[in-house]
């Protein structure tokens, strides 16, 4: 068997964490699509807890409601044509819906609740389980999987994420002010950066790209690279 067979047999998983906006999904989504490995957009399951927290004006102060609400939120990922996934909030599809600024404004103070990230948290280390996941988030290498066995960490300028967010929501129809697209996302870096669980952080162990002058192949090629070198130093 030619080594180069052997490394596409060989599986890990690859945690994936940084700022918003700074191209964790588009790198993730690609990695795992030339892998053939499965994907969890973890931030998209946080989306979807807010989505229903909003939809069905769920105190967010009340332990007991939001404990209630949790146990009626069912979250699947289900392919699509294109060969990746798509998010389904109790059987409904929401990966639009998901995206749009309502829900961007708020996905951070959901996901600070203990109960919400510990509900999750669960759900995706079982998603986990078998080897090939990419999965990318805000705490993936630090507590979702501490024992990933690549964990990147990926951030740009803020200005530079700012209109990539700008031009991914005019993309889905939604013409937002550059300044208020900065403000959200420097207000998401502090709430993620500060809260008491689960921190936006880079564990020790986790290579830091800089996306702010790489293209989408850039960011790809990088990654890629970084992969073959954990799946050789497996294989010594």
């Amino acid at each position: 068997m030619s080594s180069k067979r052997l490394l596409l047999m060989m599986k890990i998983n690859i945690a994936i964490d940084g700022h918003s906006a700074c191209g964790k999904s588009t790198t993730a989504k690609a990695i795992a699509k030339e892998l053939g490995y499965s994907y969890i957009d973890s931030g998209a399951m946080y989306r979807a807890v807010t989505l229903y927290f909003s939809d069905n004006n769920i105190a967010l102060s009340n332990p007991r409601e939001v404990n209630r609400a949790l146990d009626n939120i069912s979250i699947e990922f289900h392919s699509n044509d294109s060969g990746m996934s798509d998010i389904y909030l109790n059987g409904q599809f929401v990966e639009d819906e998901i995206r749009t600024m309502r829900i961007t404004e708020k996905v951070s103070e959901v996901s600070a609740l203990s109960p919400v990230r510990e509900s999750l948290v669960k759900q995706q280390r079982k998603l986990a389980r078998r080897k090939g996941m990419v999965m990318d988030g805000r705490d993936i290498g630090s507590v979702v999987l501490p024992d990933a066995e690549l964990k990147l960490f990926m951030t740009a300028d803020i200005n530079i994420r700012t209109e990539r967010r700008q031009q991914e929501l005019l993309k889905k129809g939604y013409l937002v002010n550059f300044d208020e697209i900065k403000s959200n996302l420097l207000k998401r870096d502090e709430l993620d950066s500060s809260r008491e669980n689960s921190p936006l952080i880079q564990p020790d162990d986790a290579i830091m790209i800089d996306t702010s002058f790489l293209t989408e192949e850039e960011q790809l090629e990088e990654g890629l690279m970084l992969v073959s070198r954990k799946l050789v130093e497996n294989l010594n």
